[in-house]
């Protein structure tokens, strides 16, 4: 097996998604009718959670993503100050988003979440190779959801 090199690159946590004046009016008519309705009910608590997730959503929207430091070494992919080792994953896969790039790491615990990393275009051959060198690739698509959160641009 030929030596590999560590490849870090620095890429955003998330997809910054855009959002129209429209967009936020329907969170808040959703947001507002399903309020109506748990005050019409009487249920209190999911009258809390509702606004919650309005108030989650609405923040998370606003907040820019961190830039984040990642490094593929011989031991795992180091993500910030965390460090995802090989051997607590069975395969990887490549998944194009529109023009962004990622690598999603699957768990072999039955339960465990998988990593998803973003990555440039011209890093990815590099992180390929690397991660081949190490775990099996499979095609990977997006789940339930992640195709409903791509689906109202959260």
């Amino acid at each position: 097996m030929a030596k590999l090199n560590d490849i870090s690159w620095e890429a955003e946590e998330y997809i910054i998604k855009n959002h129209n004046t429209w967009w936020y009016i329907g969170l808040f008519t959703v947001g507002t009718a399903l309020s109506v309705l748990a005050v019409f009910l009487q249920w209190w608590t999911f009258l809390v959670l509702i606004i919650l997730s309005v108030v989650t959503i609405l923040i998370s929207t606003l907040k820019p993503p961190r830039k984040i430091k990642y490094t593929l070494d011989k031991i795992g992919l180091t993500e910030g100050k965390n460090l995802h080792k090989y051997e607590n994953f069975k395969a990887f896969g490549i998944l194009k988003e529109g023009s962004h790039f990622s690598a999603i790491l699957i768990p072999k615990k039955r339960f465990s979440p998988s990593v998803k990393v973003y990555f440039p275009e011209g890093s990815g051959e590099a992180i390929v190779d690397n991660l081949g060198a190490r775990l099996p690739m499979e095609e990977v698509k997006l789940d339930f959801l992640d195709k409903i959160v791509n689906f109202l641009r959260i």
